[in-house]
């Protein structure tokens, strides 16, 4: 059976209790053939490139500022923001900290949970007040109850909640299943090698697991007491640098350490980058790009441009969702601001403003706008006219009356 089969299975039936971890040990015990590995969301950071990949697209999420529109008369107008887009967990847990947690979770096990604690006066899509407060709770302390698809408990610390009165968000999603897949779970053969690797590593330069090298007497066979002494005094020779004297019979061979640290290289590289797929960012960010490969980018905001497109992109518009869904009412909608991530430099930012200005798509004042200054005032246009010449205002064009004579 694989390990789809294996997680769908614990659905199929009434008052299954599944635990994340559940999750993880069956998607990890059929990829690995029922040998059970030290992989799990938590040990997974040990490893510098889910680190890494997870501290990227967190950091970048929660560095968007939040928008709330609506619709009128066809233009996007912007509303004020409901309470739980600006601080979710009180005055502990600001937006920031709170969008960075939940894509990290997201991230690493699928799914992000939170007790919805206050309710406001506006009524959602379900009948009840929109949360007003979201305190976010630890992966670990969540257990799922389903039938099916559906979910009908959650249990938290031991406690059972309604699902209206828990906060759920997931990606990786597949059809007929209530919870997001686990990149961990499913990439957990390739950090089990990547971080037996470094275990490895740090037990053959140290020479904690082989031996450094041989010392043979090709004349004869010497017993263990001699070749204690032996072993003594050639250690006492060669650890501060001395020269080992010894006859014609004693022969030393170090073993050489060249094809095992070239594997361990090799899986190093190779595990960082299969990594960097799982967890949906390219290995030249996270400085974990395979040795041969290589891809060029005029400039940075190409480069912002490609990771938003196609790796970033589609999360953000799922989140995008699931806050207009369930955070706000009526016809408004949630917006995450991405320009941050593809700001430019300031001379491709200037010729940008101007080649829309001259094009007359943008007024002065919405560029002077973009750049967080207000209008130009009078005094500010008439030192202008001082330094480059009076303003040449252009005049409507006359058209003659029908019938009059030019």
């Amino acid at each position: 059976m694989g390990a789809w089969s294996k997680v769908r299975g614990v659905f199929k039936r009434d008052a299954n209790i599944v635990t994340a971890e559940d999750l993880l040990n069956l998607a990890r015990e059929d990829r690995l053939g029922g040998r059970t590995v030290h992989v799990t969301n938590d040990t997974a950071l040990r490893h510098s490139a889910v680190w890494a990949a997870l501290r990227l697209r967190a950091d970048l999420m929660s560095s968007f500022p939040i928008d709330v529109y609506r619709q009128v008369q066809g233009l996007q107008v912007e509303v004020p923001k409901p309470p739980v887009l600006v601080s979710p967990g009180g005055q502990e847990v600001g937006i920031k900290e709170w969008m960075y947690s939940t894509e990290f979770d997201l991230g690493r096990a699928g799914n992000c949970f939170g007790l919805i604690t206050e309710r406001t006066g506006v009524i959602g899509p379900d009948g009840r007040g929109l949360p007003g407060r979201i305190d976010l709770v630890e992966l670990g302390d969540v257990t799922v109850r389903a039938n099916g698809s559906r979910i009908r408990k959650f249990k938290i610390c031991g406690t059972e909640y309604d699902p209206w009165d828990v906060w759920h968000e997931k990606q990786y999603t597949v059809a007929g299943f209530p919870l997001g897949l686990s990149p961990v779970a499913y990439a957990a053969w390739t950090i089990e090698e990547s971080l037996n690797a470094q275990q490895f590593a740090r037990d053959w330069f140290g020479a904690g697991i082989i031996p450094s090298g041989t010392l043979k007497n090709t004349a004869k066979t010497i017993d263990k007491k001699n070749a204690r002494e032996a072993k003594e005094a050639f250690r006492a020779a060669v650890s501060n640098g001395d020269v080992f004297v010894h006859g014609a019979d004693w022969e030393y061979k170090p073993i050489q350490a060249v094809a095992q640290q070239a594997q361990f290289i090799e899986a190093r590289q190779f595990g960082m980058g299969d990594i960097a797929r799982f967890f949906g960012v390219p290995g030249d960010l996270i400085d974990a790009a395979v040795s041969g490969s290589s891809v060029t980018y005029a400039n940075i905001s190409q480069r912002n441009l490609q990771f938003l497109i196609m790796h970033l992109g589609p999360a953000i518009g799922r989140r995008e969702d699931a806050f207009s869904r369930k955070l706000v009412s009526g016809p408004r909608y949630v917006k995450l601001n991405t320009d941050a991530l593809l700001r430019m430099d300031p001379a491709a930012r200037a010729q940008m403003l101007k080649t829309q200005i001259d094009s007359r798509t943008l007024a002065p004042s919405e560029a002077r706008a973009l750049q967080d200054r207000p209008p130009f005032t009078e005094d500010q246009l008439a030192e202008f006219d001082r330094l480059f010449g009076s303003r040449q205002v252009p005049t409507p064009p006359t058209t003659a009356p029908t019938g009059a004579t030019p």
